[in-house]
């Protein structure tokens, strides 16, 4: 795992977005197709920005997957992560992806969850581009996580800290209106990405992420288990940053 420390969002957007994009090339110069996975959420914003300007790209040979959505909403609601990859990634992007394989928060979710994993199969994920929530979830898999699920794609209760970090971000007017389950990648079909790229920011992940990067691999702190991948570039604005004990 390879730590990254940077002193604005900006910086910390453009350099995830290289490294993604990097591996997108390599894969299209070396099968002629590439896979990826895209995440949401404010820590995504400067990174998602800055790969839709990424250059020399062939969109129409790359298949986009969606990470995660809320059971129960439809593309039209503010907090829709669809809405949400349609409006600041697939319509900025310099021509259509081959396919963006959404999720259907409406869908009977295990329906839904089967359709996916038909979808993804055993295809090879190139670059995963995931965050890390305010309880140390990976994807919505809050703890504690299913290590061991070997479905791409599972249905999953939202615990209370994290439909409060989805309050606080400003996506719903009340907790009430936060969905209780959603559709999530599960963290086995994550960790089979050949790569992934974890953007943090602001000072209330401060805790959590050093948790996450320095402490033990455990269930109860799902993001922990980057820890364990090969190929796994961390990149932190300084808020996010500020409690890690290492030297990056």
């Amino acid at each position: 795992m390879k730590v990254t420390i940077h002193q604005t969002k900006d910086a910390m957007g453009g350099r995830a977005a290289a490294e993604g994009a990097e591996k997108i090339r390599a894969a299209l110069a070396d099968r002629g197709e590439a896979a990826i996975v895209l995440a949401t959420g404010t820590s995504q914003f400067e990174m998602l920005h800055c790969l839709a300007r990424e250059e020399r790209i062939d969109w129409e040979k790359v298949d986009i997957f969606h990470l995660d959505e809320y059971i129960g909403l439809g593309e039209d609601h503010p907090a829709s992560f669809r809405r949400f990859l349609r409006e600041r990634f697939i319509e900025r992007i310099s021509s259509a992806p081959a396919h963006f394989h959404s999720i259907d928060g409406r869908a009977e979710p295990e329906a839904e969850c089967r359709r996916l994993g038909r979808l993804i199969g055993s295809r090879t994920v190139d670059a995963a581009f995931v965050g890390i929530g305010e309880n140390g979830h990976l994807a919505f898999n809050d703890p504690p996580a299913d290590f061991d699920t070997t479905r791409p794609f599972i249905v999953v209760g939202l615990d209370e800290t994290c439909r409060k970090q989805q309050l606080g971000e400003g996506w719903f007017a009340s907790l009430e209106e936060v969905p209780l389950s959603a559709i999530s990648m599960s963290i086995r079909a994550i960790m089979e990405s050949e790569r992934i790229i974890c953007t943090v920011s602001d000072s209330r992940k401060a805790t959590v992420t050093a948790m996450a990067l320095e402490g033990p691999i455990t269930p109860d702190l799902p993001a922990s288990i980057l820890q364990m991948h090969s190929d796994c570039r961390v990149h932190l604005d300084v808020d996010a940053a500020a409690e890690l004990e290492g030297r990056y």
